[in-house]
This record gives C-alpha cells, sequence and structure tokens, in this order.
C-alpha cells in the first residue's frame, strides 16, 4: 500500500514538473514588449491618485505620493511599476495596508508581497523624477511621450493601459495649474496654494500632463464650453493679435473634427498652455495642450505661410483629441497612425480659414520635402516600425511618420474613395473610443469598403521603407507620339512598386493637355497620349499627388518659371532639387534655375520653397569656389529685389530672410547693419523684434566689427525675461574668440546644459554653421560621441536636430571619415537611430560621392 502511495507521489511531481512551463523573465530596463503584453492582460482598472509639493526653489526636491488602484488578474508574475529614477527618490511603499521593502531594479519597481487577485492599493512615497520635468525658475512643466512618465512618477509605462487620474498640486501662491481634468477646489495656506482636481477621462500615460508656474491666465467661450490659455508672452502686439485667434482656431478644429467623426468632443474640456523654449511645436496632452509659444503667438509682420503653419499647428494637436488621445495604438510601433490622423485632418481643417489658398500646393508643401528629406536617405524607414522596447520609441520619429504618411493616407483615400474612407473612419472612431486599436484593425474596416486588396496596398506603403524612380520612355513619328510608357524601380534597389495615381501634363505653345495615369504594376501605357503631336516638354505629376524622382531634362528647366499652374509649377520645382541629389541635374544649374524664380515667383508657398532650395544647394552643394563665385552676385540681385516696390510683404519677407542668410561679404554687412538700426528701411518689409534680434546674431555670425556693441544693444532691447535668458544662452556661441565657442560646444556633455533643447539646436548651428567649420569640425568626433546620451536623455526630436545641426552641416570628406568611423566603432548602435544619422549625413554623404 506504502508503495503504490509513494509511486503515486512520484507520478503526480512528474507530471506537474512535466505540464508547468519556466516563468518568462520579464524584467529588462526600459519597457519590454514581453513586459507590456503581460501586463496588458494582468492589469486593469487603474487609477492613479498623484500629489506634488512644488517648492519656491527649482533645486529643491518635489515630494510626491501615489495612491495607486489596479485590478489584478494574474499573479503568476510579480507586479512590476515601471520608475526610471535614482531608487533613492523612494521613500516608503504599502502594498493593501502593509509595508513592503523598495525593490528598485533595471528601472522598476518590483512588488511582491501582499498582493491579491482582484482590487489592490499600492501607495508609495516619492520624491518626483527630475528628468521630464522641465524645471524652471519660476515656471515647470511635463512632456512624457513616449515612455517619460515613469522618469515623473511609478506607473505603468505603455499606451494600452489607460487610467484615470486625480491630481492634488500644492504650488507657490502666485503660481497658475493646469492639468487634464478640471479643478475642483482651491485653497490657500502658509504662502501656497493647493489645488484639487477632478477625475480625469481615460488616458495613456503618455499623455499626463501638468503645468504649474508664473503664467498670465485668459478664459474665453468661442463655442459651447470654456477654454483657458496660459501664456509668458508680453509683447502686446502679438498678445492682442494672437489671443482671439488661437481660441477661434481651437474651435473651428472641433466644429470640424465632430462633423467628420461624427463623435462628440471627448474630453471634459479643452485647455492649453504656451511655452516658452517649448521642445517642439506642441503636444496634445489630454485637455491640457502645450504649445511652443513662438508658434503660436504671431504680429502682424507674420507672413501667411506662417499664420498658415500655426493654424496647422493647432488643429494637428486638437485632431489629436480624437486620434491618438480617445483613440489611441496599442503598442508605439503605430505611433505613426496618430500622427497621420492628425495631419490629414489639420489639412482638411485649414482649408476654409484660408479660402484664397491652393490647398494641393500647401499640401504639397508641407509634406513632400519632409517626407524625401528622410526617404531618399540610406536611413530611411517604413511608415510602421518594429518595436521591442519602449525606450527606442523616440527614434520612430520624423519626417516619414508626419510627412510620407499624409501622403499615403491621401492615396489610400483616393484608392477606395472619399465617403468610403469617411464612412469608415468613423466606424473605427465610434469601435475604439478610449481603446486602443492597430492599423490591422483600420486597414479590417476600410477593407469591408473596396474590392481592392488593401493588405497588399499597405505592405509596400506602410511596412517598407523608400520611394520609387520614374523613367519615361516615347516614341515619335512624324512629329507625333507613338508609344508612350512610364516605369517605375525602386530607388534602393530593391523589387518593390508602389500602387499610385498622378497626373502628367505636356506642354505646347498655345495649350497643354494633361493625362491622368494610374501605375501598379513595374510599368503602365499612357494611352491617352498616343497620336498626339510632340510636346515642348512633359511636367510630371503636376498634380504633385504622386509620391517619387519623376523624370526631369536639363533642357526642361527653362521652362518651370514660365508654368502657368502654381501646382505644376511649385512640384517642377520640388522635383529640380530631387533630380539634383539624385545625379540627374548640375547643381549649379539648379541653383540658376532657383535664382531666376526667386526674381519672378508670385505665389508665397512657392516662392518659399525656392527660397530654402536654393539656401540648401548653396551651402551644401556648392563647393567653396562655386560659393564665392556665386555669393557676390546673388547678393546683389537680392539686395535690388528688396528695394523693389512691386512685391508683396509677404515675398518680400522671404527675399530678406534668404537674403540675410547670404549677406556675410563686407557690403553685405553694412546694409544689414543699416537695416538692424534702422537707417536703411526696405520698402514693405514688416519686421518685428524677433527679426532685429535675429540680425543682431547674424552680424555676430558674420564678425561685424561692431559686434560686441550690436550685441549689447540688442540684449538692451529686450524686455521679455525669458528672451533675455535664451539671448544670454546662446551669446558664447556668436562670440568671436574660438575658445569661447569651444568651451561653450563642450560644456554640452554635461546633461543639464543641454536641457534647452531648441536653444542648444540654435547654438550648435552658429556653432558649426559653414563659415565656421575650419576651424568646429574638431567638434563632430563630440557630437557622435554624444548621440546615444542625447538619446536617453533629450525628448524625441532632439537625436535627429542634434545631429543636424551638428555634422549635418559639414561638406569635408573629413566630416564624413568621422561619420563612418563611428558607425565602424559602433555596430551595435540602435537601428533607428543609426537611421537618424544616415538621414542627418545625407547631404554630407552626397557632396562628397559625387564632388
Amino acid at each position: 500500500m506504502k508503495k503504490n502511495i509513494v509511486f503515486s507521489l512520484f507520478l503526480l511531481i512528474l507530471g506537474t514538473a512535466c505540464d508547468s512551463k519556466p516563468k518568462v523573465d520579464l524584467l529588462e530596463k526600459g519597457i519590454p514588449l514581453k513586459m507590456a503584453e503581460f501586463r496588458k492582460q494582468q492589469v486593469s482598472n487603474v487609477v492613479y491618485t498623484l500629489s506634488f509639493d512644488i517648492p519656491s526653489e527649482k533645486e529643491e526636491p518635489i515630494p510626491s505620493r501615489l495612491q495607486l488602484d489596479v485590478e489584478i488578474n494574474d499573479l503568476s508574475q510579480p507586479l512590476y511599476l515601471d520608475f526610471n529614477a535614482e531608487a533613492s527618490l523612494l521613500k516608503t511603499i504599502q502594498v493593501n495596508g502593509e509595508e513592503q521593502e523598495v525593490n528598485h531594479q533595471r528601472e522598476h519597481i518590483i512588488i511582491t508581497e501582499n498582493l491579491q487577485k482582484g482590487p489592490n492599493t499600492i501607495d508609495i512615497s516619492f520624491d518626483a523624477g527630475e528628468l521630464s520635468l522641465n524645471r524652471n525658475e519660476d515656471y515647470l512643466y511635463t512632456l512624457l511621450v513616449p515612455d517619460r512618465a515613469s522618469t515623473l512618477f511609478p506607473c505603468f509605462d505603455q499606451p494600452n493601459i489607460k487610467a484615470h487620474y486625480v491630481l492634488d498640486v500644492t504650488a507657490p501662491k502666485e503660481w497658475e495649474v493646469l492639468c487634464g481634468a478640471p479643478v475642483e477646489n482651491t485653497s490657500n495656506k502658509d504662502g501656497k496654494t493647493h489645488y484639487r482636481f477632478g477625475e480625469s477621462d481615460p488616458m495613456s500615460t503618455y499623455l499626463f500632463s501638468m503645468v504649474a508656474g508664473k503664467f498670465e491666465s485668459v478664459t474665453e467661450n468661442p463655442g459651447v464650453f470654456d477654454m483657458t490659455l496660459l501664456y509668458r508672452e508680453t509683447d502686446s502686439a502679438k498678445i492682442d493679435h494672437s489671443i482671439p485667434t488661437i481660441f477661434d482656431l481651437h474651435q473651428q478644429s472641433i466644429d470640424f473634427l465632430m462633423n467628420y467623426t461624427q463623435y462628440k468632443f471627448p474630453f471634459q474640456k479643452l485647455d492649453y498652455a504656451a511655452i516658452p523654449g517649448f521642445q517642439y511645436g506642441g503636444m496634445e496632452h489630454v485637455g491640457a495642450i502645450q504649445y511652443r509659444q513662438s508658434s503660436i503667438f504671431l504680429d502682424e509682420s507674420a507672413t501667411e505661410s506662417r499664420r498658415m503653419g500655426s493654424a496647422k499647428l493647432i488643429a494637428h494637436e486638437t485632431s489629436h483629441m480624437w486620434f491618438g488621445d480617445m483613440v489611441t495604438m496599442d503598442w508605439f510601433n503605430d505611433v505613426w497612425m496618430k500622427e497621420v490622423f492628425a495631419n490629414f485632418m489639420a489639412d482638411k481643417i485649414i482649408n476654409p480659414t484660408f479660402p484664397d489658398i491652393n490647398h494641393r500646393l500647401q499640401f504639397m508643401n508641407s509634406h513632400y520635402r519632409g517626407a524625401y528629406g528622410e526617404d531618399r536617405t540610406r536611413g530611411t524607414n517604413p511608415i510602421r516600425q518594429d518595436l521591442n522596447n519602449l525606450k527606442n520609441a523616440g527614434s520612430l520619429y520624423g519626417g516619414i511618420i508626419y510627412n510620407k504618411a499624409p501622403i499615403m493616407m491621401r492615396q489610400l483615400e483616393a484608392t477606395i474613395g472619399e465617403k468610403a474612407f469617411r464612412d469608415g473612419i468613423r466606424e473605427y472612431i465610434s469601435t475604439y473610443a478610449y481603446e486602443n486599436a492597430t492599423w490591422t484593425d483600420l486597414v479590417n474596416i476600410l477593407d469591408k469598403r473596396t474590392p481592392k486588396d488593401l493588405k497588399k496596398w499597405s505592405e509596400v506603403w506602410v511596412n517598407q521603407s523608400g520611394r520609387p524612380i520614374l523613367e519615361e520612355k516615347i516614341d515619335y513619328t512624324n512629329g507625333k507620339i507613338t508609344n508612350f510608357s512610364i516605369s517605375q524601380h525602386a530607388e534602393d534597389g530593391s523589387d518593390k512598386l508602389w500602387p499610385q495615381s498622378f497626373e502628367v501634363t505636356l506642354l505646347y505653345p498655345d495649350n497643354s493637355r494633361t493625362i491622368p495615369v494610374t501605375i501598379s504594376e513595374s510599368s503602365v501605357e499612357v494611352d491617352l497620349a498616343i497620336g498626339l503631336q510632340k510636346p515642348e516638354a512633359i511636367i510630371y505629376n503636376s498634380n504633385a499627388f504622386g509620391y517619387g524622382v519623376f523624370p526631369l531634362n536639363v533642357s526642361e528647366l527653362p521652362i518651370i518659371p514660365e508654368l502657368k499652374d502654381e501646382v505644376a509649377r511649385g512640384y517642377a520645382y520640388l522635383n529640380a532639387y530631387e533630380n539634383v541629389l539624385s545625379g540627374n541635374i548640375p547643381s549649379i544649374q539648379a541653383f540658376d534655375l532657383y535664382v531666376e524664380g526667386v526674381s519672378i515667383e508670385q505665389n508665397e508657398l512657392v516662392h518659399g520653397m525656392i527660397c530654402g532650395q536654393l539656401s540648401s544647394i548653396f551651402w551644401n552643394f556648392l563647393d567653396e569656389e562655386q560659393r564665392t563665385e556665386k555669393q557676390d552676385l546673388v547678393e546683389n540681385m537680392l539686395w535690388s529685389e528688396l528695394l523693389d516696390d512691386r512685391y508683396e510683404p509677404n515675398i518680400k519677407k522671404n527675399i530678406f530672410g534668404l537674403w540675410k542668410g547670404l549677406a556675410y561679404s563686407n557690403a553685405a554687412k553694412e546694409k544689414l547693419y543699416g537695416i538692424w538700426n534702422k537707417s536703411i528701411k526696405i520698402p514693405d518689409l514688416k519686421l518685428n523684434q524677433d527679426d532685429y534680434t535675429n540680425m543682431a546674431m547674424s552680424l555676430a555670425l558674420y564678425e561685424h566689427n561692431l559686434t560686441e556693441t550690436i550685441l549689447e544693444q540688442a540684449k538692451a532691447q529686450l524686455e521679455n525675461p525669458d528672451k533675455v535668458e535664451r539671448f544670454e544662452f546662446l551669446l558664447p556661441a556668436l562670440s568671436s574668440d574660438i575658445s569661447v565657442r569651444d568651451a561653450f560646444f563642450e560644456s554640452f556633455k554635461e546633461a543639464k546644459n543641454r536641457e534647452k533643447e531648441s536653444w542648444v539646436v540654435t547654438a550648435c548651428g552658429y556653432l558649426n554653421h559653414p563659415l565656421r567649420q575650419q576651424t568646429a569640425i574638431k567638434h563632430v568626433p563630440m557630437a557622435l560621441d554624444l548621440l546615444e546620451e542625447i538619446q536617453k536623455t533629450g525628448d524625441i526630436f532632439f537625436p535627429k536636430r542634434w545631429l543636424s545641426s551638428t555634422v549635418g552641416q559639414y561638406q569635408s570628406k573629413e566630416a564624413l571619415e568621422y561619420v563612418e568611423k563611428y558607425l565602424k566603432d559602433h555596430p551595435n548602435v540602435n537601428s533607428s537611430l543609426k537611421g537618424k544619422l544616415l538621414q542627418a549625413t545625407d547631404n554630407l554623404y552626397r557632396f562628397v560621392n559625387q564632388g
């Protein structure tokens, strides 16, 4: 009997051992996908009750408390809370009323004791992490995208664990506080103000926000509910000109989006804060959008393009309330989905606001240069990218998701039809409201509305990188077209093919003929052209709807400025630039084309693009001898155009910006000095204080002999303390003393000296300007060596901007050798980060190798 019992126990133990699976080790730095997937099914019904006690002094810590209420469904693994800050900041932890020893490893708090299936309450006292607090002397703001919430407080820092937040903030008495939920009550005690906020709507951790500090506050009701704006601008002209417009643009965006999606405004409120030196244009925090102050506070000197850019930014961030905030990507590999819809909707929203603007031209101007600027490089990436750890999510952002994705979405809308597309979006919004969704979820909805195979269509557009090179083959007999075919091949040499539509325009002496083209395979016959007379020229993608590098012959360049259709003309200029970079057209001939275009173009959008292309070719693709030859000629031509009174103010502002960037000769410096000190007046040129500050900095860069006096006077003219602080920060970058500039750049090794990222990028632009590269090139190795550290400590756009403003400005073989050595010495650098480096140095690579 005993033998049978023992034998039975042995079989039971053996069977249990065979059936059990080894526990997967989820713990590693960052938020690995395997941990995120487990936690998604492990926890639910999350509520963060947070308390922050903000001291008056910036250097003092911020005592904080967290009460985490969470329902646990699975106890097979510990509960991992993300906290990417020093363990010493954690004071106490209680789990369901019982003290637990702090166990902090690999950026996570590990909780194993006293947990139970069902509701749990975890209380943690801690000092707030500082990395993403953006603390200044009299204000602070959080910026937590994509994985920075865990640098501030313990949390489940992944987008598909949405939670409610209850925030409690104590701040210096004169400070305003703004977050994602309405204020329930305030009280004053001991020289401080206590703010108690209501429970927020459900949101992902990256959308949590808090702004606190000395701000002016204005509340208006532009439609159906009150909105509050916090700002620090002191220029009365900008304040009076901008505030009514800011409120109106938000309301116009809300009205459009409610109608388009057929879904009400999804949150309790919509407020916004304008922040000096904010890292990028805006951030769509739930109910509390943050903007860079200079992006939305304009005055009457702003060009139409600048005003439209500001309006589009507001439309973009407001669109996120539906696309991204309410319906959120499941994982950050689909971060592009929130950005593509925000940009795509913003393009639609601003159309009625600017009725005199050609919006197809505006779409081209907004997206194509940014998309091509990355997709043409060796560092390009697909719209949808792989992501195994959220710590690398910041490197997914860039021109592809912001600019190529809207181009793709417009092609998709055309493929299935505008109504079917809109109906599909409405179903998507209503189905996944306050939840998470993937690209596959959306494709499945849209796929029901078209006979096209959208999964196959999206494979090349969404999951693959690169762009096509399109080529023509035309035969003529007796002056007529007998054969016309267009072929495509991938620029990267792969076998990818892009299904797309565009138009081709044949030009004749007295008329033109436009032919629609749809290509889905390697080539297509343009049958509608057969039998037509031989044209003087052919303009490809004349409706700016297609994507890729289109055919262009050098002999056709003189025709471009004369094209009557502004969309065709604009895209032809853009296509000429792409053909320069592809090696099909000599840079010097394109430069001459743009010089002519600047002097005759009357459309502000096209004119602004030409000015940018001319400047880019001058500094990036002309050698020093060619620049010397062209500078005096172009500078004098532009000066003559500035004095001409036939231009509209917006065109005049474009010309001035281009001229200022080339005004480094002795004669030009004196003219620039005359404009700065107001002894020279340019007709119809509208300038504001920011323009005069920038002129002073340009004069310092060009080493005007009165630089020291100019900078002293320029600083004295500033009244806003934030602008004074920025000016003082930039002064070492403007110094004529090489040792001062060198020491300033060396100071960026310390993360604390890189906190004002937009200021750092501006400073690096001066330090590494082409006019200074002979003395500055020694800093390129340091700029590269800091790259991985900058990714860890900086915000999402900083690594690429750091590279573009340092090594990305160079032309020399020596600089390219530094890049190649860095890549050789760092074979395991994150692939997305490597892509940023190859993108930022693409002009350098092309100049050295094509030269």
